[in-house]
């Protein structure tokens, strides 16, 4: 028997898209088109070999059928805890929506034709800026980030900036999602969609 909530913002199974990474789209689209400030900001959160879980703020740049794909520094922190532990968690929230989605599954990094497209898509000062940056790493003061960017302004005057080899794109295949939609009383809904060994998807409504 279908589900039915009697509610007009509710969810029911019947109504999401049989794949999540559609489903996942339908609702990007939506979330772009309310008007938010920065519907691709999404929580990351990675563990290290010893289980310790850090998180951060990071931009989603591409979801396709392959994954959800991001890009950052390869010695920062989080690409140091994926090496050891290649699994991690992404959280979308976008409140005035009442929307979360939840994404978890393993994580790789993208082919370097890949970063290289993207790093050159970029504008100049973000190109420089991942020049500049070793992320994570202690510095002394503001004004060493300041005089590298001044001199490498400076080389590249010009030219083409190249990609550095320790920056570029990760790809978080996901095993589950969960969408997660608000509801009065705090009965949200959540319907979960879980990669089964064949391939395709379940989706199981959770308990709020």
């Amino acid at each position: 028997m279908a589900e039915n909530d009697g509610s007009v913002n509710g969810m029911k199974k019947a109504d999401l898209a049989p794949d999540p990474i559609a489903q996942f789209k339908r609702w990007y689209e939506e979330a772009l088109g309310s008007g938010l400030e920065k519907p691709d900001a999404m929580t990351l959160a990675t563990a290290s070999a010893d289980g310790r879980p850090s998180a951060r703020i990071v931009l989603l740049k591409t979801v396709d059928e392959g994954g959800f794909v991001f890009f950052t520094n390869y010695e920062s922190r989080k690409a140091k805890e994926l090496a050891e532990n290649p699994w991690a968690s992404l959280v979308f929230l976008w409140d005035p929506l009442g929307r979360q989605v939840r994404v978890e599954g393993p994580v790789e990094k993208t082919t370097p034709a890949e970063s290289d497209d993207y790093h050159h898509s970029r504008p100049r000062g973000s190109q420089l800026g991942a020049l500049v940056s070793r992320q994570s790493e202690v510095i002394t003061n503001r004004e060493t980030l300041d005089q590298r960017l001044d001199k490498l302004t400076i080389r590249y005057e010009g030219k083409e900036i190249p990609r550095p080899g320790f920056w570029g794109g990760y790809r978080l295949r996901p095993t589950t999602i969960e969408f997660w939609q608000h509801r009065d009383n705090r009965l949200h809904d959540r319907l979960r969609y879980c990669r089964r060994e064949t391939g395709d998807w379940v989706i199981e409504r959770l308990a709020p």
